[in-house]
């Protein structure tokens, strides 16, 4: 269903999962292939930033490296698609789980290690930190495109799992594949925890976070659409 404006309606979802107002929401659809570029812009960037971590990483695992990147190369795919009309729920629901937890895990980090992080210039971290939060602003208006089907939010699961544990578990090859951080990573932290075991908790948490929000979303439409008629209940 779409609006007046030939925008997508905007289903009354509880705040939590839908906390961006309405006109920016708005905004952002009606200027998507804006967004599109933007976020390709990013991803350049992003994968100009990794390259050192690209150089002494095997080439077999270089599609688990350049996690923020992918994600803005993802989101920007995502809504490509849905502004040609094809919209493709398991790439959208990659885009949400990646612009979720990368848009968190980042100022996440660069907050845990600020000290350690003293030799970036002021500006740069300051932009970092604030375009990845802005990851997650984008993230939490793909509700309005996709129903996040069951399927296509196991299809996310999948990647970002074994994301996770090349990341910090099972390296397969060469060192675990996290990105960067400026400390080793058996410097003692807090809490008993080590600086692995800080990233490696943050990363867990925020990809938990991304399922319970895509199956809430996935939940209260079909919720709302029982509510207005078993006709226009879709499965999953």
């Amino acid at each position: 269903m779409s609006t007046s404006s030939g925008l997508p309606d905007r289903e009354p979802l509880p705040k939590y999962l839908a906390p961006v107002p309405t006109t920016l929401e708005d905004l952002g659809l009606r200027f998507a292939w804006l967004v599109v570029a933007i976020n390709l812009a990013g991803t350049a960037f992003g994968f100009w930033y990794y390259s050192g971590q690209f150089a002494t990483t095997p080439t077999a695992m270089w599609p688990w490296v350049p996690d923020s990147p992918m994600a803005t190369l993802l989101i920007a795919l995502a809504i490509a698609c849905w502004k040609l009309g094809r919209e493709q729920p398991w790439l959208t629901a990659l885009a949400f789980f990646g612009n979720i937890i990368l848009g968190l895990w980042t100022p996440y980090t660069l907050l845990a290690f600020a000290d350690a992080y003293s030799y970036i210039h002021p500006l740069m971290y300051q932009f970092l930190f604030w375009s990845h939060l802005a990851m997650v602003v984008q993230a939490l208006v793909l509700h309005r495109i996709t129903d996040f089907p069951v399927w296509s939010v196991a299809v996310a699961l999948v990647w970002y799992g074994s994301n996770l544990v090349v990341d910090y578990f099972v390296p397969v090859l060469g060192d675990p594949h996290h990105t960067f951080i400026p400390v080793a990573r058996d410097t003692p932290m807090f809490l008993g925890a080590d600086a692995l075991g800080v990233i490696a908790a943050g990363e867990v948490t925020f990809t938990l976070l991304a399922l319970f929000l895509a199956l809430a979303i996935r939940a209260e439409k079909l919720a709302l659409r029982v509510d207005d008629g078993p006709t226009a209940t879709r499965g999953s």
